[in-house]
């Protein structure tokens, strides 16, 4: 029965996904129960199987470990076993998932997990997210279990604009990596005061016009002058008032003023 039921899964197996220490594979050998069941993979990258002893795993894909099975068992024991291997816990490869989601947290990177699955599993993105998200992977030569910063030294950063992404802009779904780190920043904020309906400070998304924040803060009031709004906003250190139209875009911290109307 077990070596059935591993057969049957197999189609839904990651088949390129290399194995690591800590992963307990589940492997049935074709008409041969008693040889089948569930093997943890050793620190060492190995496992013991019957009649053959030692394997060594890691490093390997599902496929490659079940040609390496198979090619062991035929030298003096079956004319053509049939393998099957699959993965019963994913413990060797983790990604980390932090900010503004859900469930922040690690999580085992499970075959080409990318980074829309990634969120997915963290419960999805809070109302106080940013509309990006920051994939945060160490460079070439460096590696940590910890999750990584954005700013650091030995990072490389990848924003992608989740909105797009989840819009169908998949080529913004990038593949993920073990020791990534998935960043949600929260959003930014602009001020609204003035002639609207609910003065305050709002959450902002990418790519937020004046008209989206002023909708933000409940819409222009009755005697609101919506061709004389003004924005207050820091440049390089310095505090400057612009007039702006509807379709502007807006700034984190900028403050937005809607005056009355003079009739």
């Amino acid at each position: 029965m077990i070596g059935s039921v591993v057969f049957a899964q197999q189609a839904a197996q990651p088949t390129d996904y290399v194995i690591g220490p800590q992963d307990i594979l589940t492997i049935a050998v074709f008409d041969q129960e008693n040889l089948g069941g569930k093997f943890p993979v050793d620190s060492d990258g190995t496992f013991t199987f019957p009649l053959i002893g030692r394997v060594h795993a890691g490093g390997l894909t599902l496929r490659e470990l079940e040609a390496e099975i198979k090619k062991r068992l035929k030298d003096g024991f079956f004319k053509d076993p049939q393998i099957a291997v699959g993965v019963e816990q994913y413990r060797s490869q983790k990604i980390h998932i932090v900010g503004e989601v859900r469930n922040p947290g690690t999580y085992p990177l499970t075959g080409d997990m990318s980074l829309i699955e990634a969120v997915a599993r963290a419960g999805s993105t809070l109302p106080s997210a940013s509309g990006e998200a920051l994939v945060v992977r160490a460079k070439a030569g460096q590696q940590t279990s910890a999750p990584l910063l954005p700013n650091g030294d030995e990072t490389e950063v990848t924003t992608v604009d989740l909105r797009k992404l989840q819009s169908g802009a998949y080529s913004q779904n990038l593949p993920l990596r073990d020791g990534d780190t998935v960043f949600v920043p929260r959003a930014e904020s602009v001020y609204v005061f003035g002639q609207v309906r609910s003065p305050g400070a709002y959450s902002i998304q990418l790519s937020t016009t004046v008209l989206q924040a002023l909708s933000l803060a409940g819409g222009v009031a009755d005697r609101g002058a919506t061709g004389r709004i003004k924005v207050v906003r820091i440049e390089k250190g310095a505090t400057v008032e612009l007039r702006v139209k509807l379709t502007d875009l807006v700034r984190p911290g900028d403050t937005i003023i809607v005056p009355e109307r003079f009739f």
